[in-house]
């Protein structure tokens, strides 16, 4: 943020610091303790230390408290090395896993691979085929780095612009990643890091997507099972159907009354008890399940015939995976006959976007036979020798996330309290002031943390990527456009920057409200050239009357490396490389 205070003016820092922070909390934090969270969850079901169970929200506040005693009394120093150490052995685990996984396969019989690559997808196979060539035509609708023209998550429009944004916001720009670089005793050995984690990044697909494939492919009915055994995923799937079974219930009469004011005690009653009884499977002892209470179906009942009333049932489209599928034949007609009426009525229900969802234009209503965020807990449990080696990869995970959680806290602090706190709260801060300052606000956001992370643990929640996108969406435009019109467009007035950042949420939204149905890479896109626009006008209206000198930090060596050169052709001619084999 220093720059653009040097570039531009205070206020540019002020609004860049903010919204900084705000998203470190609000979606980094969150979304790395919610990933720590789940993995440790699924290790540990249905035990419980000190009388409490070990669920997503008991490890949220074990990461998030382990985390912030990392930065508490250790501050960038500590996370520095504990990176190093953590995450050479995450990689070190990752690579374990892979190799146990890819031999899993081999030794697995065909017919009890899972798949969604079409019924002839191991045609030509057979149970003593290598685990790569299993792994390959299993997943040989996965393993594309091209897709459709039209995609509607990342169209071809997306790649001149739109995609290169969230890129080099989060290498180039963002506080997480840049102290690090910064941090390097010169631009050398600053450039040597950058290159070895273009390097490791390479790897990430061969040491965590490919197991994660893998775990699917060799453990989906586990993850059926979790999701059976989950009473948040029953519940949402019942809550989800009841549209389909309410409104099967109105057409055949049984529903007789339009709103709940209307029904009498008796009618109500009768509907409800119904509705527990068909759509929770009874207990062991033959009791409608208490997972849809009474109360809740009574909600339903409100929410079904207020959405009919509001003409809102064409709206709504499902969807379901093939876990769901077998486990509910009989319901699969009817919700294929349901999406086929309702997008006959309201074509943008094919692709409906968030916002469409948000504001009620559509909704989709998801139904969920498998729980995908254990694939990983079961790759531990299930794949590696109990013989220290799970407790070996369990830690290096764990210490990993902790390790990038500690960070991420160290780098909002560290924000707030040097460009906020010392500048426009309490100019005369000693250091003392500030580290007080500092750990305060470590305290809080891990607090913030744990209590947002439990919530992503939601079936009617889609994916982490979404989440962080859409959300950082918001920043990452604005700030990209403001630092490169910095650099380069030297008469830019000071007023600029400060505008272009505003700008940024302000235009991102409107097209989030008003074109909801642009793929959000676009909709960054369509930010990052307005705000543009609006700098080069600004510029032209008013443009400086001199050039502005940026000072240089001469405490440091800023000569190159040829190094740097070499390992960056490598990283290009590998990635190139990568393009032609999955193509």
């Amino acid at each position: 943020p220093q720059f653009l205070e040097y570039r531009f003016d205070t206020f540019s820092l002020f609004f860049m610091s903010v919204m900084m922070v705000v998203v470190l909390v609000a979606v980094n934090i969150t979304a790395v303790i919610y990933s720590g969270a789940i993995t440790a969850a699924t290790m540990f079901a249905g035990k419980t230390f000190l009388g409490i169970e070990m669920d997503v929200t008991f490890f949220a506040w074990a990461i998030g408290i382990i985390a912030a005693l990392y930065v508490f009394f250790g501050g960038l120093k500590a996370c520095a090395w504990a990176d190093l150490i953590q995450g050479a052995a995450l990689i070190a685990g990752g690579a374990i896993i892979a190799y146990l996984a890819f031999d899993a396969m081999g030794a697995i019989e065909l017919s009890k691979i899972a798949h969604t690559a079409g019924p002839d997808a191991l045609k030509g196979l057979s149970d003593s085929s290598s685990g790569f060539s299993k792994f390959a035509a299993a997943n040989s609708d996965k393993l594309t780095m091209f897709l459709p023209g039209d995609n509607n998550e990342v169209p071809w429009t997306a790649l001149v612009i739109g995609l290169w944004i969230p890129n080099f916001y989060y290498w180039g720009l963002n506080q997480y990643i840049m102290q690090r670089t910064l941090g390097a005793s010169s631009l050398a050995e600053g450039q040597k890091g950058i290159m070895f984690a273009a390097f490791m990044k390479i790897l990430m697909p061969f040491l965590i997507v490919f197991p994660g494939l893998i775990a699917f492919n060799l453990y989906s009915q586990k993850m059926a099972d979790a999701a059976s055994n989950d009473e948040k995923i029953l519940q949402a799937n019942a809550s989800a159907y009841s549209t389909i079974y309410l409104a099967n219930l109105d057409a055949n009469g049984a529903l007789p009354f339009a709103t709940i004011g209307d029904a009498s005690d008796e009618q109500l009653g009768r509907v409800v008890s119904k509705m527990r009884a068909d759509l929770v499977a009874k207990d062991k002892d033959g009791k409608v399940s208490e997972l849809l209470s009474a109360d809740a179906a009574k909600g339903l009942v409100a929410d079904y015939l207020a959405a009919k009333s509001a003409g809102k049932l064409d709206k709504i489209r499902y969807t379901y995976d093939d876990s769901w599928a077998k486990s509910n034949p009989a319901l699969v007609s009817e919700v294929d006959k349901w999406n086929k009426q309702a997008m006959e009525k309201n074509p943008k229900l094919l692709q409906p976007s968030l916002i469409d969802q948000l504001l009620g234009k559509s909704q989709t209503k998801r139904l969920v036979g498998y729980k995908y965020d254990t694939a990983f807990g079961f790759l531990l449990k299930d794949l590696v020798p109990a013989n220290g080696l799970t407790g070996f990869i369990f830690a290096a995970l764990l210490g990993a996330v902790i390790s990038s959680l500690a960070s991420m806290l160290n780098a909002a602090s560290t924000i707030f309290t040097i460009d906020i706190f010392k500048r426009f709260v309490k100019k005369d801060a000693s250091d003392k002031a500030q580290v007080l300052s500092g750990k305060i606000c470590v305290v809080l956001f891990t607090i913030a943390g744990c209590l947002i992370a439990p919530f992503l643990n939601n079936p009617s929640f889609t994916n982490i990527f979404t989440y962080i996108q859409e959300f950082q969406g918001f920043l990452s435009p604005g700030i990209l456009a403001v630092f490169i019109f910095g650099l380069f467009a030297k008469k830019a007035p000071r007023f600029a920057g400060a505008i272009g950042i505003i700008a940024s949420p302000v235009i991102y939204a409107t097209l989030l409200f008003v074109l909801p149905e642009v793929a959000f890479l676009n909709r960054m896109a369509i930010t990052f050239i307005s705000i543009l626009i609006i700098m080069l006008l600004l510029t032209l209206i008013k443009p400086l009357k001199q050039e502005i000198v940026m000072p240089v930090n001469e405490a440091i060596s800023v000569e190159h490396s040829p190094v740097v050169y070499i390992m960056g052709a490598v990283v290009l001619v590998v990635t190139c490389s990568l393009y032609v084999i999955f193509s």
